[in-house]
């Protein structure tokens, strides 16, 4: 492969990567998440999203709700510094540094909590076979 595809290769996936935040949720049956209040609504399994500006340093404000779109339960995620963000400028530490802090939330109890792996592997393979 000549050296200009593979910088162009390498920065294709530097934007791709730069663009978004993901994590795992397990939910409780019959509900929905909606993040930082934004008008997507959210089923069990892989949640992408854009990452998060300051406000979320303290943490990613959440929202579960049911069938009714009555609210179950709302708090604030744990959230991390993105090092993506660092090197993608001009702004991107400027608005949007912050992700998801866990790889795997379980929001099924009264407060998140880190899935255990059985759940990380059952939410995986449960993505997969819904391709």
């Amino acid at each position: 492969m000549s050296p200009l595809k593979s910088a162009a290769l390498l920065a294709a996936a530097m934007a791709i990567a730069g663009c978004s935040t993901g994590a795992w949720f397990k939910l409780p049956e019959n509900s929905s998440l909606i993040v930082n209040e934004r008008p997507v609504k959210y089923n069990q399994g892989l949640v992408k999203s854009r990452p998060f500006s300051w406000g979320a340093a303290g943490g990613v404000p959440y929202r579960l709700q049911d069938e009714q779109a009555n609210t179950i339960q709302s708090g604030k995620l744990r959230s991390r510094f993105r090092v993506a963000s660092i090197f993608w400028p001009p702004v991107g530490i400027a608005y949007w540094p912050m992700g998801f802090g866990q790889r795997c939330y379980d929001l099924t109890g009264a407060e998140p909590q880190t899935c255990t792996y059985q759940d990380f592997v059952d939410l995986r393979r449960n993505h997969r076979l819904r391709r």
